[in-house]
């Protein structure tokens, strides 16, 4: 049945907006993008980032390094340039700022694609963004959520509306900026009760709730969703985004991860993973308000529990911040391709 894009407003004020006038194929809930070799083929189609900008690091000190360089272009030879920099370190850093858009579910998905054939390994996504289509960022999140990112919001940046979604499908999120709800509104719907439009809203509130129980978070985000004021932002505390599982671990990544890591790395790493990621939640996020700082408290945690792990490096909590764990990938023959 065809249903209008629901999309977020770049003014906080405006909720998440649904053009009911705009007739597309929305599919039932997605289905999760399988990691590695079963993903779908990717469409190179070209295309250009309108609705926001996007910046490439293999650095994850932004202190230091700042956003990376600008990313003019999602055609591969320009995608596969900005990343080959970043298979010496295994590590990849987007920084994005802009609406959630098809541009930006083509970002995540190319950029997936061409750090697995790089062998980049460690991937953040930077986000700054006011919101954007709902069911955009589901597909991006499920893409995000099979494809092993750590998301941010930095202290100098929000994540507001349907930004949530996407921030919420990483396997870490690591949160100081603002993060906030509004509800969703379509325009030019043709409702004229509160009943109709509550009827027109439940689907996508259906795909909401769906969505975020396979990402461990609670029900009660897609509430607020249907509940707060298209006019009005709530911004969730650093209480309720941690009661409503939205920062930290990613809870069913976490469980998932127990079982590779108990067959691969044994019940006592995963016990000491454990007990880092107790400490983490109760010295490092609890007590700062910056990213960075969160990550230097992290990485002196790591030295005291004993990570990272000489037999399970990669494995190891904040593994993302380690560029000495892979080995450099060789050129081949042929240059950097087409």
């Amino acid at each position: 049945m065809p249903l209008s894009q629901t999309r977020g407003d770049t003014d906080p004020r405006g909720g998440a907006i649904s053009d009911a006038t705009v007739e597309v194929q929305a599919p039932a809930v997605p289905e999760p993008v399988k990691r590695s070799d079963e993903r779908p083929e990717t469409n190179w189609r070209p295309m250009d980032l309108t609705s926001g900008k996007a910046w490439v690091s293999c650095e994850h000190d932004y202190l230091a390094d700042g956003d990376g360089e600008p990313l003019q272009s999602l055609g591969f030879s320009a995608m596969r340039r900005a990343l080959l920099p970043c298979r010496e370190n295994g590590l990849v850093r987007v920084r994005y700022r802009g609406k959630v858009s098809p541009e930006f579910t083509a970002l995540i998905e190319r950029t997936a694609e061409l750090a697995d054939s790089l062998g980049i390994d460690k991937r953040i996504l930077d986000l700054d963004s006011t919101g954007g289509q709902i069911e955009q960022a589901i597909i991006a999140g499920d893409l995000i959520g099979e494809s092993g990112w750590t998301t941010w919001v930095r202290e100098d940046s929000v994540c507001h509306s349907s930004c949530v979604l996407v921030l919420a499908a990483g396997d870490m999120r690591m949160i100081a900026g603002k993060v906030g709800i509004h509800r969703m509104i379509r325009i030019g719907s043709s409702a004229t009760s509160r009943a109709e439009l509550q009827r027109e809203l439940q689907e996508v509130h259906a795909q909401v709730r769906e969505y975020l129980q396979r990402n461990g978070v609670a029900f009660a985000v897609a509430d607020l969703m249907m509940t707060v004021p298209n006019r009005s932002l709530r911004l969730l505390t650093d209480a309720e985004l941690d009661l409503y599982g939205v920062d930290g671990r990613n809870a069913v990544e976490d469980d998932l991860q127990r079982i590779t890591l108990t067959r691969e790395c044994g019940e006592a790493f995963v016990q000491r993973k454990d007990a880092f990621f107790r400490a983490y939640d109760r010295e490092c996020r609890a007590s700062s308000e910056q990213v960075d700082v969160m990550a230097d408290c992290g990485q002196v945690l790591r030295e005291r529990f004993g990570f990272p792990d000489p037999e399970c490096p990669v494995e190891s909590p904040l593994s993302e911040y380690d560029v000495s764990t892979r080995m450099p990938v060789a050129t081949t023959a042929g240059g950097q391709g087409a």
